[in-house]
């Protein structure tokens, strides 16, 4: 087949036609923006001229260049454009004339002071998804204040029920509550869009940070109305199953193991020499196998403790039981599943050389997504976006003056 005919039988990633607008820092807003481009969408993060967004000093650097930041602002253009100026609001404007999104996570109320309201934005484009990412939502009475990704893990209850029972609630130590709302800002997204798609018309996201964590949580909300029961912190067990744990092998590498199914933790406890343990009436629920964590901690333990990583590893595998080792970092890019999907990526970069990072979230059997490239420097694409626009150059060049870009 010749190669241009080829090219052509290529799909075009899903999103490919869809504009983002991305005017939202730290962190929630800037990934779900994120991971909409890595599925083909024309993403445009805008930042203000001598304020960049935050999460390019967050984390380590090299030679002065963030980290961070390659992945967090992989396949964006990057402008400047400070919204607070009134010509750079009137960019702001002329942009979303012909966007299809825009993420911005501003205090309830700041874009409206800025003449950027949903109603004006929508007026000029009445297809416009506009998602509002804060960290209490829109309204409230929290709704003014400022917050973080943080403070969404310890009203949420997560940070109550992490950590050793006798120690203190732990946060963790990642952006996890920013990356829940960042997924969940993305699928509303895509569900606003097909509404448009459906009617023409455009509406407003409401996503505060608090809320997609609590889905994670499981039933404890039903449990509390229905039964006044609170979940404690339990460490690494469970409430929901045993044996459930991380234990420590003989050669002092600390392996995690599941028996969420019933015929799992009876294959452990096989495996681990307890057979009489599964005739136990109390074994048949992983609620009540729950409760009697010690005995069946201990026996694991004692197996475990008595072979090698590997050894383990391998006798667990032979008998369908479930296992893993707890990897850092290290382990996570040497290890041959990981490898095998391609979860991490090296990909060309302009300051770098070359960086390594996580590939796109899933694989699509017909049109997956891709980087195409890294996180650019601050305004990298200003005066190429602006000339999109319909600004000519002497514009571009008093806008810069007066530092509205």
């Amino acid at each position: 087949m010749p190669a241009d005919e080829d090219l052509r039988t290529v799909p075009s990633p899903p999103l490919e036609g869809v504009r983002v607008l991305d005017v939202s820092t730290l962190f929630a807003g800037p990934l779900a923006a994120t991971f909409l481009g890595d599925f083909g969408a024309e993403v445009i993060k805008i930042e203000h001229p001598a304020r960049p967004d935050a999460s390019r000093g967050h984390g380590p650097q090299k030679e002065g260049v963030n980290l961070w930041w390659k992945t967090l602002g992989r396949n964006k253009r990057t402008v400047t454009v400070d919204l607070s100026a009134p010509d750079g609001a009137e960019v702001l404007r002329r942009l979303v004339a012909d966007a299809d999104v825009v993420i911005e996570n501003f205090r309830p109320g700041t874009l409206e002071r800025w003449g950027l309201s949903p109603d004006r934005l929508l007026a000029i484009n009445p297809r416009l998804v506009l998602a509002r990412v804060t960290a209490f939502g829109q309204f409230g009475p929290y709704s003014g204040r400022p917050g973080f990704g943080s403070l969404a893990e310890a009203m949420s209850g997560f940070a109550a029920l992490t950590g050793d029972p006798d120690g203190p609630p732990t946060l963790p130590p990642f952006g996890l509550a920013d990356g829940v709302a960042a997924l969940a800002t993305a699928y509303a997204v895509m569900a606003a869009l097909r509404g448009a798609e459906r009617d023409g018309r455009g509406q407003v996201v409401d996503m505060a940070i608090i809320e997609p964590i609590l889905m994670l949580l499981g039933g404890q909300i039903t449990a509390w109305d229905q039964l006044g029961t609170v979940q404690p912190r339990t460490g690494n067990r469970s409430v929901n199953n045993a044996p459930r744990n991380v234990y420590r092998s003989r050669d002092g590498v600390w392996l995690a193991v599941s028996t969420s199914s019933q015929s799992i933790a009876e294959r452990v406890m096989t495996l681990v020499g307890r057979p009489e343990l599964i005739a136990q009436p109390w074994f048949g629920s992983g609620h009540e196998r729950a409760l009697h964590a010690d005995e069946l901690d201990d026996a694991v333990q004692s197996w475990i403790g008595a072979h090698d990583a590997d050894e383990v590893i391998a006798a667990f595998e032979a008998a369908s039981a479930a296992i893993a080792p707890v990897y850092d970092v290290r382990g996570v890019v040497e290890d041959p599943q990981y490898q095998a999907l391609g979860t991490v990526v090296r990909m060309p970069d302009d300051e770098l050389g070359e960086v390594a990072m996580q590939n796109v979230l899933f694989r699509l059997s017909r049109t997956p997504g891709s980087i195409r490239w890294t996180g650019r420097p601050h305004g990298a694409d200003t005066d190429e976006v602006l000339r999109g626009a319909g600004y000519s150059a002497a514009e571009i060049a008093a806008l810069r003056r007066n530092g509205a870009v």
